[in-house]
């Protein structure tokens, strides 16, 4: 039976050592709640490191022994691999790059082959479970080669690949020098999510500024495949927040704290230790706020946790001195002897207390410089059952996205902060009630059981989408069984694209005239009386018309712009203007100016950028732009952009060849039709065929067609063996 395998760099659990005995604590983070449901169900099973090195093998089996049983496995790291994997490439390079911190990140050799090395070890430790039919879903940024590992050994696997930390610009990322390599680690995937719209775009960017590979409304065609790529961002466990809020256990704790504390209102900062939350800044807003408002001092009290991490590292070391002195300072500037302004703890709370926290705070500050979602901020709306309370959030966190009601910051602009703890903590409760309420509805909507349904439908939506688009080589019996039921038919209608289907590519499109052999092909197939011949191609029909007039056939030009039936002369499906060519070829102009070996092919209603000829790399990186700067100046003309083989042509968008196509099945019924095409435009043909066609595609991208060769040798050799 089909499993899901779910994989991360940490496993759900937390393992710790005490008299030589291991205890085992579950994890209660937003993931390993949100995942629970999955992994403990049937044979599924959760795949990661156990949190500590072990050595021993004897320790090993017994860990594993134990993680079994509750539908986990773990793949154990060494020290060495711990500070190069994860201490060294994943939070020394990956994390200050994806953050923006761009002057703290190491660049090192040895750690990316740990980096690659450790992503190894997990593929073996799937492979050892990995069934044909499983599901794998790899989690974050210490993973990002994994999805290709799978892929090679198991190219037909499902798989699914979310990052729960922002994907960098372009500009950004571009400073890798393992940039390539990452990006196609990740494409491995067949679904890969993100929590916000601009890490999706940030990259597609990248795809397909550094990997040469477009777009279209996030899908992306690799190899034989395609990939997509969606903005899913991540809930909380709604419900359990709400019940811990309201759990005796919490109750009594918030009447504790309360009474130590005493009457001021709090204002909440919780964070793990990391350069990335913006902690020094959030303390020099609030010190700024009572300098600049002396009626607020007593009254007002900021209680910061931070989380410990990683704090004997070089720069967490410098951030929680930092944070100490400004905490010393603060206090020892503002304290009465009732009155300490922050209270500061330096250590992670149970739930409850967390709990606690979150209903006795007037106002929540969470203000990252950078964070790719940030649950915190959901978790204080979900504790609010009251609802009153005030959210300050900053606009480079992800959740900014959903919690548009809570005040939005820029976390670099002090003054703003200082004016929001200030708007924050006059604010009407009418307007607080308001504002809670529709964000609460909207994380109760949104939690952590939908994000995960939602992530795996769409997972499972992309492969069906896949296997639609599989194409079967053309093999002998498929040929033996097409040849048979081309001579039982008395009526055929073939339909043959031009270029890369009958004639192979040449830098010069004028010199791919039809040569004897493909001559000799095209007059016996046009002799047998049964047989109707379409040629259907993107060339103009002067052209088309001057090379096939020997022949007794019938001709779609120009991509369905023009037909050509038995004894007629040319006309067009549809009434069509072409007024949009004179600002379009303007632009196409500049790009053949800056292109060397490029150049424009005008026809009736379609211009097509040339750039066979054009330096490798350079044809790639201007088509990428071109194509860029098209699609943003058609947007609201009725004109598509379309990408061929060493081309990029623009059409007016309601012409297609399958609409062509379908003019000719409509008026001619015939018991036997094959399409041959090799290209995106051709997939319109293979889209119209009946059921019974035989639809054969040339190369290797995924198509429509039921059937695949490899170039156009094999077409030519096919129509070769009707004959």
């Amino acid at each position: 039976m089909a499993k899901t395998i779910i994989v991360s760099n940490r496993l759900p659990v937390k393992i710790s050592q005490e008299n030589g005995k291991y205890n085992y604590m579950p994890s209660e983070g937003g993931l390993a709640t949100g995942l629970g449901s999955i992994y403990k169900d049937g044979d599924n099973i959760w795949i990661g490191w156990p949190g500590l090195a072990v050595s021993k093998a004897d320790h090993q089996k017994e860990i594993t022994k134990k993680l079994k049983t509750e539908s986990m496995k773990p793949v154990f790291l060494t020290n060495t691999e711990i500070e190069e994997f994860y201490e060294g490439f994943s939070n020394e390079t990956l994390w200050p790059n994806f953050h923006y911190f761009n002057q703290y990140i190491v660049f090192d050799d040895d750690m990316w082959r740990a980096y690659q090395k450790v992503n190894r070890k997990f593929a073996r430790a799937i492979a050892e479970v990995l069934e044909p039919e499983d599901t794998i879903w790899v989690h974050d940024y210490q993973l990002l080669l994994l999805p290709e590992m799978l892929r090679e050994f198991a190219p037909k696997a499902s798989i699914g690949f979310f990052l729960h930390i922002p994907f960098p610009s372009y500009e950004s990322f571009r400073l890798l020098p393992w940039r390539r390599e990452l990006l196609e680690g990740m494409l491995g995937a067949d679904f890969l999510g993100f929590h916000t719209y601009d890490d999706m775009r940030h990259f597609l960017s990248s795809v397909n500024r550094l990997a040469g590979l477009g777009n279209s409304n996030g899908m992306i065609n690799v190899d034989n495949r395609k990939v997509m790529v969606d903005a899913l961002p991540m809930g909380i466990d709604y419900d359990k927040y709400a019940e811990s809020a309201a759990a005796k256990e919490t109750l009594e704790r918030e009447a504790r704290y309360r009474e130590s504390i005493g009457a001021q209102k709090l204002i909440l900062s919780i964070d793990r230790l990391d350069y990335s939350k913006g902690i020094p800044q959030r303390l020099k807003a609030f010190e700024l706020f009572l300098e600049q408002n002396p009626d607020y001092r007593e009254k007002v009290s900021l209680l910061m946790v931070v989380v410990p991490s990683r704090d004997q590292v070089g720069k967490y070391k410098e951030l929680k001195e930092e944070i100490d002195l400004l905490v010393g300072r603060i206090n020892g500037n503002y304290s009465r002897l009732n009155w300490t302004p922050i209270h500061y703890f330096y250590r992670s709370f149970p739930l409850n207390a967390l709990s606690a926290f979150y209903r006795m705070a007037e106002v929540a500050m969470v203000t990252p410089m950078r964070d790719g979602m940030n649950l915190v901020c959901k978790e204080f709306i979900a504790s609010k059952l009251d609802k009153k309370g005030v959210l300050i959030l900053s606009e480079m966190a992800g959740a900014s996205k959903e919690l548009s009601d809570a005040i939005l910051i820029n976390p670099n602009d002090m003054g703003e902060l200082v004016n929001a703890i200030k708007t924050a903590l006059t604010m009407p409760v009418k307007k607080q009630m308001a504002n809670m309420i529709s964000m609460q509805r909207s994380l109760q909507r949104y939690n952590i059981h939908h994000w995960v349904n939602l992530f795996m439908e769409r997972l499972h939506h992309i492969k069906h989408e896949q296997k639609a688009l599989e194409t079967q080589l053309l093999d002998k019996t498929i040929t033996s069984r097409l040849t048979k039921s081309y001579q039982a038919a008395k009526k055929r209608m073939i339909f043959l694209d031009y270029d890369g289907t009958l004639v192979g590519f040449d830098s010069d499109p004028l010199k791919t005239k039809p040569d004897k052999g493909l001559k000799t092909i095209l007059a016996k197939l046009t002799a047998d009386k049964k047989n109707r011949v379409v040629v259907i191609s993107g060339r103009g029909r002067d052209t088309l018309e001057e090379w096939l007039s020997d022949f007794d056939l019938e001709i779609i030009a120009e991509h369905g712009v023009w037909i050509k039936e038995r004894g007629k002369k040319f006309r067009t499906l549809t009434s069509l203007n072409d007024n949009w060519k004179g600002p379009i070829m303007k632009v196409l102009d500049g790009y053949v100016d800056r292109t060397p070996g490029s150049f424009v092919e005008k026809k009736d209603y379609s211009l097509v950028w040339h750039y066979r000829k054009v330096e490798t790399g350079l044809g790639e990186a201007r088509t990428r732009e071109l194509t860029s700067h098209l699609k943003y100046i058609t947007v609201d003309r009725n004109l598509k952009v379309l990408e061929g083989n060493k081309v990029v042509e623009i059409k007016n968008s309601e012409i297609d060849k399958g609409r062509a196509a379908t003019v000719w099945l409509n008026k001619h019924p015939s018991d036997f039709v094959m399409a041959c095409g090799d290209d995106w435009t051709d997939e319109d043909t293979f889209k119209v065929m009946p059921d019974s066609a035989y639809t054969i595609k040339v190369g290797t991208t995924s198509s429509a067609a039921k059937y695949r060769v490899t170039d156009f040798h094999d077409i030519r050799k096919l129509l070769k063996s009707l004959l």
